[in-house]
């Protein structure tokens, strides 16, 4: 093993004993990267919602939730990388593992940066290839959902992570940003996540409503009580995964947004 550098996507250059061989993950969709790239036996450590593969959730050390890392259960792992996310996790937690660790952070709004994150990770763990080959491959997938929509008038649509209150997802997001490959676009023009009430909730008038499954587990009870809203608008439960996970579940993405897209655009749906 060598000393090697590298920059994250923050822009902070870190240096590591490369390859690295004992990793820590605080970000479920990039643990999921990490074993994909076929790095079982250094992953020592991930959150208690990193739950795929679920194989390897079941076998790993949980070292806290994404937000609630346990500190000193990382620090007994004694891990020579820990990989986290700006969004994800919590500043303070963060600053206080650099202290004491080599942190490398991504920083994801777009399809761009999840691209380039996969790339830089899988330089990061000497699995470059393999990294190359899926960032490829969610390329050419997306390419080809977006030539299935030119022409495409875009739906204006409402895409709800809570309630009681009331989150939905804004501007400045990565699930905005994977709105368009639905032929959907976000009805609010705030940013991040409002917490809207429900006489603004009307004011909407959204023709699609997308409830998410993470973080909070909307039902089909759900789209009843929304319906007493918005009668006339399309209400569906989505896979939350398909549209927040930017790191290998990209692979499966595509095709979900495809046939969502169908689905949401039937004259049959009701």
């Amino acid at each position: 093993m060598q000393k090697q550098k590298f920059t994250d996507q923050m822009g902070r250059e870190i240096e590591i004993n490369f390859p690295p061989k004992r990793i820590i993950s605080l970000v479920p969709s990039q643990t999921e990267l990490l074993f994909d790239l076929g790095l079982t036996n250094e992953i020592v450590g991930i959150t208690k919602f990193c739950i795929h593969p679920k194989d390897k959730f079941k076998l790993t050390t949980k070292i806290g939730g994404t937000k609630k890392l346990d500190i000193e259960k990382i620090k007994s792992l004694k891990p020579d990388l820990i990989i986290g996310n700006k969004e994800e996790n919590e500043k303070q937690q963060i600053e206080e593992l650099i202290k004491h660790f080599t942190v490398w952070m991504s920083d994801i709004i777009n399809l761009s940066d999840a691209n380039q994150m996969i790339e830089k990770v899988g330089e990061l763990v000497n699995k470059r290839e393999e990294a190359l080959m899926i960032c490829s491959q969610i390329k050419n997938d997306f390419e080809q959902l977006e030539k299935s929509l030119v022409g495409i008038t875009p739906k204006s649509t409402a895409y709800f992570i809570w309630k009681n209150p009331n989150m939905l997802v804004g501007k400045n997001t990565f699930i905005n940003e994977m709105l368009p490959y639905c032929g959907l676009k976000n009805v609010l023009e705030l940013n991040r996540y409002p917490v809207i009430n429900d006489e603004e909730l009307k004011k909407l008038k959204p023709e699609v409503v997308l409830l998410s499954s993470e973080p909070y587990p909307f039902k089909t009870k759900h789209i009843e009580e929304f319906k007493i809203i918005w009668p006339n608008t399309k209400i569906k439960l989505v896979d939350g995964e398909m549209f927040s996970w930017y790191g290998s579940r990209l692979l499966r993405a595509a095709d979900y947004f495809e046939n969502l897209h169908v689905n949401l655009f039937s004259k049959n749906h009701l």
